[in-house]
């Protein structure tokens, strides 16, 4: 009953965000536009364009994780809602100019977005104050073996106002004793391995207890599996990755289009930040650097150069330690922080060499380093590697290669192109967001000391 009631009140919730969003557009529409067409709708399809409207603002708010109220904090829910009436409204415009018949005036539907926005700000406060009022925090445990520390992230991300950790206990005792999870609300299984995990899975599920699961790189594997009516049984069918012949023909097809309009669009930008780059130290304006793609093949991949000539004058690969990092210059941390700096790849793509979405392409070096503390990292080169990818959309610059190699798995174990647009859009997201290009360590050569195994 508290489960269904806590949904309820989520789905009312969520409800407002609706309609906050659609009536200023309704009203805009119905009092300003819909008298330029030469055939003006009437109810029926003033209720279709709103309908539209509806769909178009779910999906998108969906994909930006727009309408999530206990998770993100209020700047980032914010945010999400702008990045979703930016698109919303910019489709919805699009569709006035083919039923109109030419470019209407698009100050009225711009005052739309600052209302809108302005409506779903305060209507996220409310949310938020009102929802952990009459949501306190669960009591909750934290079960670890291969992977500590995770108490530390609820505070770092704001989970702390969702989940009251009262205990950390490590998965061997839990299992000597399980009736340490008296009165515990939810479980964190962090990093634990299947066996035990599955004893305290169903001690929870027979008690009525919520469960959020960190998996490992085996239960990323199966969730790719196919099931096949063997024996009477269904069997799980676990293979390399094999995408149907159409997908692939699809997306390379959508990869040269878009690569090609891409160059065109921003050549002006690739002009200007040229210029910028030869401007500053009269070195090299681009950056060619080896690179692992589909089954461990080599290739250049090309960016505009944003460190000194001699940032690796010594022959050790390094990982950037984002701002921090003194290699960088003045040109290079503004073309970082827009990401102005990943634009030459572009032809990398055009070339068949990367495609738009795939995991990220690692340093032969730094790859090789990854794989003898863990050989699974080799896995992730199933598929061609990408622009942007399933890692760079849900973690950050540096996150660990182990929770890197899990994500990437993810993706290669799914493939679609409805995935890959929405991960196309979800990067939209991460454009402007600092913490998805926070560096390393400085000095640091590899992220390996933030992977689970060494944590014991």
């Amino acid at each position: 009953m508290k489960s269904t009631r806590h949904d309820l009140i989520l789905r009312f919730f969520k409800f407002f965000y609706i309609v906050f969003a659609v009536l200023p557009f309704g009203a805009v529409w119905s009092l300003i536009y819909v008298e330029k067409m030469e055939l003006p709708y009437y109810t029926k399809g003033n209720v279709a364009i709103s309908i539209l409207f509806i769909i178009l603002y779910a999906t998108f708010g969906k994909v930006f994780n727009a309408f999530l109220v206990s998770l993100p904090p209020l700047t980032e829910t914010i945010y999400s809602q702008a990045l979703t009436f930016i698109m919303t409204d910019g489709l919805m415009y699009g569709v006035m100019v083919l039923l109109i018949k030419r470019f209407p005036n698009v100050w009225p539907l711009f005052i739309v977005f600052l209302i809108q926005l302005a409506l779903v700000a305060l209507w996220s406060v409310v949310i938020k104050l009102c929802y952990f009022k009459i949501s306190p925090p669960k009591k909750t445990a934290v079960i670890f073996d291969m992977r500590r520390g995770l108490e530390k992230s609820f505070k770092e991300y704001g989970l702390d106002k969702k989940f009251n950790i009262v205990k950390t206990i490590h998965a061997t005792e839990c299992l000597k004793d399980l009736s340490a999870l008296k009165g515990i609300e939810v479980v964190f299984l962090s990093g634990v391995h299947s066996h035990d995990r599955n004893i305290v899975l169903k001690h929870c599920l027979y008690n009525g207890i919520d469960v959020y699961i960190i998996p490992r790189v085996g239960d990323v594997i199966l969730r790719g599996s196919k099931t096949v009516p063997m024996f009477h049984l269904p069997v799980w069918r676990a293979s390399r990755y094999s995408p149907s012949p159409f997908y692939l023909f699809a997306k390379r097809i959508i990869d040269i289009v878009v690569s090609a309009v891409a160059i065109l669009i921003t050549s002006p930008i690739f002009i200007i930040t040229a210029f910028a780059i030869k401007i500053y130290d009269r070195g090299p304006v681009f950056y060619l650097q080896n690179r692992l793609t589909k089954d461990g093949k080599k290739f250049r991949i090309i960016k505009f150069r944003s460190m000194c000539v001699d940032a690796e004058k010594d022959g050790v690969a390094r990982l950037s330690s984002g701002d921090k990092d003194s290699r960088i210059t003045p040109v290079g941390k503004i073309i970082r922080k827009v990401r102005i700096d990943e634009l030459p790849q572009l032809f990398n793509i055009f070339l068949g060499q990367l495609s738009i979405v795939g995991p990220r392409p690692e340093r032969p070096e730094i790859a090789e380093q990854y794989c003898k503390e863990m050989p699974e990292f080799s896995l992730r080169l199933q598929a061609k590697a990408g622009l942007t990818g399933y890692a760079q959309v849900y973690g950050q610059y540096n996150t660990s290669p182990y929770d890197k190699l899990q994500m990437d798995l993810m993706y290669i174990s799914k493939p679609s192109l409805l995935e890959d647009l929405r991960i196309c859009f979800a990067t939209i997201k991460i454009l402007f967001m600092s913490d998805s290009t926070e560096g390393i360590d400085e000095g640091q050569t590899t992220a390996m000391s933030d992977t689970p195994d060494n944590k014991q």
